[in-house]
């Protein structure tokens, strides 16, 4: 029976060491998060294809102001004798030879010289677009950016209250101890000691919320950030000292005018849908190309031609365009009237979002002071309850609510340090400024 008894033992111990080194740790600044969650994002792997997309339109509108060549080559077997009616004179085709096969081969060379403007606008345009794209990544770079600060902010605050709670759950239980004793000596009634039994069981409810609440967004970051789920995150609270230093609102006004990259992006679309305009008139246009050729044939017994080359300019115009609508054309100036219209939008929408956080940075400081303040007066209110209830001038109950209003308070002034700063953050990203330090 010993023997067994210490199996078990040291199985239990081997599965404690593995379920504990399971669970990796890893401790990251919010910076540090934010880059790795940039690094590991699947939309930004989405934006890097289209900016390949972009780039490989780019690189087929600048493909059309290049020469095209093309050689081509053909055996053909005549089974049936052909008639051959040669038609000139005195030559005569009656007797001619037997003609089996026919073997002939060109290559044709042309090299655009005019086109309206076509492929000149095309390539401006595709270069607006490549740049819009990229500006769009960067921008979801800001969104993203602001996601991970969010997720680290939460996990931080779940954190925080989980230390608060275990404090007070510690001193809880202790107090119960202290009250069991009591009662034992017949210094407080039963009914006394229970309620504080409930606190602790209350606490203890909280703790356990507040664990729940922590292991939820501690996966949430993995996931952000490309971690295996079974990474614990250690959070620095370092950041929440950030939103210090607030600006007038002028101030990120002009910030976000100059660094939106969405503005921005939006901007090379409407340059590109100009040059669509300006593409789309050039279709009533003529086409000039220089053009040249070389034929070579081969029919056995009958023809052989060599060095057969020709040099010369093509013009190509379609006639249909006098009494065809430029649909094109009408649509190219749609595509910038809704550009145009989507630019307003975007502009009220930046002066709207910057005042809307500038107010919520300004409102999460001005809770921080409250909060403190509520903090000092809720564990004052608590040391004088104390000290009554142990002269006898205060109940339980009182006792009680006193605790539970200090705690409450405590965990308030952490969460408000923790949601000034991601508003502040908030307010960098409608700015356009919310970058990696």
């Amino acid at each position: 029976m010993k023997r067994i008894n210490n199996s078990v033992i040291a199985l239990s111990l081997f599965i404690g060491i593995a379920n504990a080194n399971a669970q990796e740790k890893k401790q990251l600044s919010l910076d540090e998060a934010v880059q790795l969650g940039i690094q590991n994002s699947k939309s930004l792997k989405i934006d890097a294809a289209k900016i390949e997309e972009a780039t490989a339109d780019l690189l087929a509108a600048k493909n059309r102001q290049l020469p095209d060549l093309s050689i081509s080559g053909s055996y053909l077997y005549l089974p049936i004798k052909p008639t051959i009616d040669l038609k000139i004179p005195g030559v005569a085709s009656a007797g001619g030879p037997s003609v089996h096969q026919v073997a002939y081969g060109s290559a044709n060379l042309s090299v655009p010289i005019y086109s309206g403007g076509r492929i000149k606008y095309g390539i401006q345009s595709a270069k607006y677009l490549v740049e819009a794209s990229k500006l769009s990544t960067e921008n979801d770079k800001v969104a993203i950016a602001y996601n991970v600060a969010q997720a680290y902010n939460n996990l931080f605050k779940a954190n925080q209250s989980i230390k608060v709670l275990e404090e007070n759950l510690s001193a809880s239980q202790k107090r119960d101890e202290t009250f069991l004793k009591l009662e034992n000596n017949g210094v407080i009634a039963r009914n006394d000691r229970l309620k504080a039994n409930l606190q602790t069981s209350n606490i203890e409810l909280q703790l356990l919320e507040a664990k729940n609440n922590y292991n939820i967004a501690n996966i949430n970051m993995d996931l952000l950030l490309g971690l295996p789920e079974a990474t614990e995150i250690e959070v620095d609270q370092q950041y929440i000292d950030e939103a210090d230093d607030v600006k007038p609102v002028d101030f990120y006004l002009n910030e976000a005018r100059e660094n939106r990259k969405d503005l921005q992006a939006l901007d090379q679309q409407r340059k590109a849908a100009e040059l669509g305009t300006k593409s789309a008139k050039a279709e009533n246009l003529p086409s000039i190309a220089f053009t040249s050729g070389y034929v070579a044939a081969d029919i056995p017994k009958f023809l052989t031609i060599y060095n057969a080359v020709n040099v010369g300019v093509g013009v190509s115009y379609n006639l249909s365009n006098l009494w065809k609508e430029n649909s094109a054309l009408k649509q190219s100036k749609a595509r910038e009237m809704q550009l145009s219209a989507t630019n307003e939008l975007l502009n009220d929408n930046i002066k709207l979002d910057v005042n809307r956080e500038f107010q919520n940075t300004d409102y999460s400081k001005k809770r921080i002071a409250v909060f403190e303040k509520a903090a000092v007066q809720a564990n004052e209110n608590y040391r004088i309850t104390k000290n009554k209830y142990d002269n006898g001038l205060a109940t339980m109950t009182e006792l009680l609510d006193a605790d539970a209003a200090q705690i409450s308070a405590n965990v308030g002034v952490i969460n408000a340090k923790a949601d000034a700063a991601l508003a502040y953050r908030k307010l960098l990203q409608t700015t356009g400024t919310l970058t990696i330090k």
